[in-house]
């Protein structure tokens, strides 16, 4: 029996072992790239091409770069288009996220399931199929065009979001209806029920679409370049960073091209440590409800 014992504890310790040596490697492979860009945003040397993996010598000016030299790239202008839209963006789709979820968890209406079928297949098709439509569409009521453009990009990434409506749903439909119930014996509106009790259970989720809505458009390259095409002070960061590694730019700006890239990291970063104690608060209360 005990050199059964020993041998089953043997195994354990083994396959422990071999778990977490699997998980190392993974984390390195996933870490390595996000080093490789802050080493690189710290290295002296210019350019794309180096002869060692870490930097001969460190600097600060990559990321002074990029708040001074302003009159080729400039990026302060840049970020706060970028930082405007995704706001702005963030706000309008998840209302709209929200909105649409709870009418199609709460309510029962003629053309419901077709309209879910419909809201599938069409998610199913990238959204960049239709960008050149879109394009036309935002020439002919005049947003292709000046300070519109920042308009046009807000519509673009908030005007569908609605249709992605099934995480949300699937969350809402595991709240309880007798809540509901129960709040509109007591005279409550759809719409109290839907502000003072759904959402305060629903922190998780809000959460998760808060997060998505700001990534969107934080991330985009491609809407942003066909909308903004060569109207380059209302370019966004990832127009920015895509022009430093142009031929006429990669040699000066490559170094500044991975200050930028931590940069941009830092808002997306706040905003989950700013929301992950709601995420945390909103599981716990889930559980104990």
């Amino acid at each position: 029996m005990r050199e059964k014992h020993g041998s089953a504890k043997t195994r354990r310790f083994i396959s422990n072992t071999v778990v977490h040596i699997v998980l190392a490697v993974l984390a390195f492979i996933w870490l390595f790239p996000i080093f490789w860009v802050i080493m690189t945003s710290f290295r002296a040397e210019p350019g794309s091409y180096v002869t060692s993996f870490f930097p001969k010598g460190y600097t600060l000016g990559n990321y002074q770069k990029l708040f001074t030299d302003t009159t080729v790239l400039n990026f302060p202008r840049m970020f706060m288009n970028t930082l405007i839209i995704a706001i702005f963006s963030c706000i309008i789709s998840s209302f709209m996220v929200l909105s649409v979820s709870y009418c199609m968890s709460r309510l029962r209406f003629k053309f419901r399931k077709p309209f879910m079928n419909i809201a599938m297949i069409l998610t199913l098709f990238p959204g960049f199929m239709s960008m050149i439509a879109v394009y036309y569409i935002l020439k002919a009521i005049g947003l292709s065009e000046g300070a519109m453009i920042r308009v046009a990009l807000v519509m673009v990434y908030s005007g569908g979001t609605g249709l992605g409506f099934y995480v949300a749903k699937g969350f809402f439909d595991t709240i309880p209806k007798a809540l509901d119930e129960a709040a509109f014996l007591d005279g409550a509106t759809k719409f109290q029920v839907f502000t003072r009790i759904t959402m305060p259970l629903s922190k998780p989720i809000i959460v998760y679409t808060v997060l998505t809505s700001f990534m969107a458009p934080w991330t985009d390259f491609i809407f942003a370049k066909v909308i903004c095409r060569a109207e380059s002070q209302y370019f966004t960061v990832a127009i920015g960073l895509w022009r430093m590694l142009e031929r006429e730019y990669i040699n000066s700006w490559y170094t500044s091209f991975a200050a930028g890239a931590v940069l941009i990291s830092i808002p997306i970063a706040i905003v989950f440590l700013a929301t992950q104690k709601f995420y945390a608060d909103g599981m716990s209360g889930a559980v104990k409800g």
